[in-house]
């Protein structure tokens, strides 16, 4: 009874089965004409069914890669190798099978992220109580921001939140891709689809599921299952080669052997599977590892590319750089105090998306300084901030932004690795924050790892000045640097750079239409950047930069994969061709052992899943130049 549901699914191998098995009963029996007859008419439904997806896939601008199948059954019937005819049939109709118990085994690990998707979430009617059973269970869609919600042990977090319990430990291993599990203080950012440990924890949620880290995943890797473009354009590549040289042969052993029985004893071993199925496979297995790994890529496409890139760009702030910058210290000038600057700041940095205006923003709740709403704000992108406070006119941003709105504002002298944010009230200026925002411990390793693998430029594109771009490349190992670009002009370098394809890296909003121009762009995702992770080919979801590295390698790992598997059902296929226009394998031999072939591709293609992991080098940041350097926001 448990193989009905598997009868059903694929009736067009029931059906075939039937006629496979009624037509060698009959040819048993004695009755083989009869045989013959329903075989030559089941085969010619079949061909002239497959002839129809031909033509619509030539419409579609696809070459139709059942040619060969089709000039295969009808030479088969026209020689009297009905019996051959029939398996050529079960190996077409048997291939969707074989495609979705490979696609399945390939994409496991897409199918666990999508079927983990939290549903319900436990809200507490009384967020002041302890008590765990004054919950109410809504729809995870029906949470709002600020709902305190109960998760009980070994439950999925259902939306993004922050922790209000003293302690907590989540397995983020479907987030990331780390197996170890990491425990929360109270304060910090739990992110929905981890798992909870063995206490029952309370959090306040950040997000509704829509925006949760979670759901922004599910929607991504249904984006990539979506996506077959370079398995069309891999089977294109190769159906028109091939399928000529396997009518040459045929026709070839023909005019030899003056058979006409030998062209359809080698046409039966051209299998189309490996571009078919096996392909598809590989890419699908590349995108799960990648999954797997903290690595969540759109589409097929995007391996195929990443695994050819020459180039990379890289931003600065958040990229190469732990983008977590810490206020070192506070210079107030003309009349200002330290506190007074720190808050004016703050308060106006509300209204700003840039890593350093958390960073201001953190030292002055440090500090207990109270920040003040703003009558009427704007930002400049990579500029900075105006906003007008309590009747005041503040300006946050870059000493060149600053400079236009306060002449008298003067450059500070910085140390390696410190940026600072300029400051003038009503058109004076106030002073300047001094924040610190070293590399990452892994960017040098990450750049020496891509010049010894066949990326011949590394460049960083950066809005910040210029001393602290070039200190922070020193360190990591890049040698060319461009400097205070706007959005546009990183673009327009982006675009301009050559080897292609070009990959950049970044975070940010800011970052968004670079990452879209680029031909690869991977945001860094794991601090929530939904901007840059739309605009983005690739989004990592783990915060470090080390996973550009695993990206490469499993896209590399792919690529060679599904070429493999090609390469090794064309030359198996044609091999046996040759073989086959001797005349000493028969048709219906043929036919079953171009099954073997197909199996065999395919089990290759599963290699996938698996494969050797980038190993880089031990972690590098180059010493710190000396001397005295500015910077800006």
């Amino acid at each position: 009874m448990r193989f009905l549901p598997l009868l059903w699914r694929y009736p067009a191998i029931t059906i075939t089965v039937l006629v496979f098995v009624g037509v060698l009963v009959l040819h048993a029996s004695g009755t083989a004409d009869l045989g013959r007859w329903i075989a030559t008419g089941y085969v010619a439904v079949f061909v002239a069914w497959t002839l129809v997806g031909m033509v619509r896939d030539v419409l579609r601008g696809h070459v139709g890669l059942d040619i060969l199948a089709v000039v295969a059954m009808v030479a088969t019937l026209a020689v009297g190798e009905y019996i051959a005819s029939i398996i050529i049939v079960l190996m077409l109709s048997g291939g969707e099978a074989l495609e979705d118990f490979a696609g399945r085994r390939a994409k496991r690990d897409l199918s666990a992220l999508l079927d983990r998707s939290p549903r319900i979430a436990h809200v507490l009617v009384h967020p002041e109580t302890t008590e765990s059973d004054d919950v109410r269970d809504v729809p995870v869609d029906q949470v709002s921001v600020d709902d305190v919600l109960l998760v009980r042990p070994s439950e999925i977090v259902p939306v993004d939140g922050t922790l209000l319990t003293a302690t907590g430990t989540f397995d983020e291993s479907s987030l990331t891709g780390e197996s170890m599990p990491v425990t929360r203080e109270a304060g910090g950012e739990v992110l929905s689809g981890a798992i909870n440990g063995t206490r029952a924890v309370r959090i306040q949620a950040v997000r509704t599921s829509a925006d949760s880290q979670y759901q922004q995943i599910v929607a991504l890797v249904h984006e990539a299952e979506a996506s077959h473009a370079p398995v069309v354009r891999l089977a294109d590549r190769f159906a028109i080669p091939f399928t000529a040289v396997s009518l040459v042969l045929a026709g070839a052993a023909w005019a030899i052997s003056g058979e006409s029985a030998r062209f359809a004893e080698v046409l039966v071993l051209a299998t189309p599977c490996p571009l078919l199925i096996a392909a598809p496979v590989a890419f699908l297995g590349g995108l799960s590892r990648a999954a797997k790994a903290g690595v969540i890529m759109k589409g097929g496409a995007v391996l195929e590319q990443i695994a050819r890139v020459r180039s990379a760009a890289f931003d600065k702030t958040g990229t190469l750089t732990q983008g977590r910058p810490e206020l070192v210290d506070v210079r107030p000038t003309n009349g200002f105090d330290a506190d007074e600057l720190l808050q004016l700041a703050a308060s106006a940095e509300q209204y700003s998306t840039h890593v350093l205006a958390e960073g201001i923003r953190r030292a002055a709740e440090q500090r207990g300084l109270p920040l003040h709403s703003a009558e009427e704000a704007r930002e400049e992108a990579t500029n900075g901030v105006v906003a007008r406070i309590g009747g005041r006119v503040v300006v946050v941003g870059k000493p060149a932004y600053v400079s236009s709105h306060a002449p008298d504002t003067v450059r500070a002298t910085l140390d390696v690795s410190q940026a600072a944010a300029y400051v003038c009230v009503d058109g004076r200026f106030a002073g300047v924050l001094v924040l610190a925002d070293h590399p990452r411990p892994e960017a040098g390793s990450v750049v020496s790892w891509l010049r010894g693998n066949s990326v011949e430029r590394i460049v960083m594109l950066t809005g910040d000045v210029g001393p602290t771009a070039e200190s922070v490349a020193h360190q990591v190992g890049i040698s060319e640097v461009h400097a205070e670009l706007l959005p546009p002009e990183k673009v327009r370098l982006a675009a301009e750079l050559h080897p292609r394809p070009v990959m950049m890296v970044g975070d940010g909003v800011n970052d968004a239409p670079v990452l879209a121009a680029a031909d690869i762009g991977i945001a860094m995702g794991a601090k929530g950047a939904t901007a840059a992770g739309d605009a983005a080919d690739v989004v990592i979801l783990v915060d470090s930069l080390a996973k550009v590295v695993d990206a490469l390698s499993i896209g590399r790992h792919t690529l060679r994969v599904a070429l493999t598997a090609i390469w090794i059902g064309i030359g198996l296929s044609v091999g046996l061709m040759v073989v086959a226009m001797t005349g000493v394998i028969p048709a219906v031999a043929g036919a079953l052992v171009q099954e073997l072939v197909d199996l065999a591709t395919i089990l290759y293609a599963l290699r996938a899943l698996s494969g050797p992991t980038s190993s880089l080098p031990p972690t590098t940041v180059r010493p710190l130049r000396e001397g005295a350097r500015e910077s800006s926001g």
